[in-house]
């Protein structure tokens, strides 16, 4: 697709240079991966789509892959299927993930970025002992073994072409633990040392490498596995939250998605983007419990008190106290 855009120059009025310049601006943004060809396993909000790219959606389900297509498509306002496709792809069969990676370079020539997003929590019992062998095998063939195929095919075609885009969706569960279960947490840990051996081994060969961990989003999936509503379920992420006044959903994975897959992030690389709010930066269990001992009468006494008897245990351990 080819934009003629006028030039703002100086003989024009006010007007019609703010009307220019708000039309380049309009093009950059919305063009961040203009003429890109991107795999996406699990599916998209379209995003990817709307910023330019060829995108093709990978899945096991086809009926409701091709449904989702045609809801992008029919959202964004797209006329030409060439640009946004459904491919059947097993991606824990190693056939399978070879053959979609074939299918797409042979129909654009190229493939550009590879986005890892599929992925299954499995079972919801925390617990070691109600972990079954059936339910561990079936999250580590899907997140991690499907990655990795997902990875290692996408390279194959994108170190002779020397820059390129890897991503994987993992999760919070990457950093936090005892929120999920043994099979999801390990899974995700996983894929952070495979994004993260991928990215010193593929360097040299221009191929960024990034993962994206997001706090819990009250998607269908998730909300029909707690057996809870979408409206309590966005109330409990917000109440768990640090950072306030927002709520989070898909389109803040998509856009952090957009912003590695752009050429804005061409320095960016082995990072594992947090987009939760700030929930990994504190630790809140002392001030739970504290509340709980208390009898949630946390006041500015209480407050004064804890702080002497800090200092005194401070002090008393030979530590400087928090007054020196």
């Amino acid at each position: 697709m080819m934009f003629l855009i006028p030039t703002p120059t100086l003989t024009v009025g006010k007007k019609e240079r703010k009307k220019c310049i708000d039309l380049i601006f309009f093009v950059l943004i919305t063009h961040r991966l203009k003429g890109k060809v991107a795999i996406i396993t699990g599916g998209t909000t379209g995003l990817f789509a709307r910023h330019g790219a060829n995108v093709i959606i990978v899945d096991v389900h086809d009926k409701k892959g091709r449904a989702l297509c045609n809801d992008i498509a029919s959202g964004i306002g797209y006329s030409d299927s060439s640009s946004l496709s459904y491919a059947h792809c097993n991606v824990t069969d190693d056939t399978s993930a070879n053959n979609v990676v074939d299918l797409v370079v042979s129909k654009y020539g190229k493939l550009d970025i590879m986005f890892n997003n599929v992925g299954i929590s499995g079972d919801l019992d925390k617990t070691v002992l109600g972990t079954t062998n059936e339910n561990f095998k079936e999250v580590f063939d899907v997140n991690v073994y499907g990655a990795f195929l997902g990875a290692k095919h996408a390279v194959r075609v994108m170190i002779p072409r020397k820059s390129r885009v890897i991503l994987f969706t993992t999760s919070l569960a990457s950093v936090v633990c005892g929120e999920t279960s043994h099979a999801y947490t390990m899974s995700k840990h996983a894929i952070m040392g495979l994004m993260k051996n991928l990215c010193v081994k593929m360097g040299q060969y221009g191929i960024r490498v990034n993962a994206i961990s997001a706090c819990a989003v009250s998607t269908p999936i998730l909300t029909h596995s707690l057996g809870i509503n979408k409206a309590t379920l966005d109330e409990v992420i917000t109440e768990s939250a640090v950072l306030k006044g927002v709520t989070p959903d898909a389109m803040d994975v998509a856009h952090t998605a957009l912003y590695l897959a752009s050429d804005e992030a061409k320095l960016v690389h082995g990072l594992n983007l947090m987009v939760d709010g700030g929930y990994t930066v504190t630790n809140p269990t002392f001030s739970l419990a504290f509340k709980r001992s208390t009898g949630g009468h946390h006041n500015g006494c209480c407050s004064r008190l804890c702080s002497k008897k800090m200092n005194r245990t401070v002090i008393e351990s030979g530590l400087p106290s928090l007054k020196s």
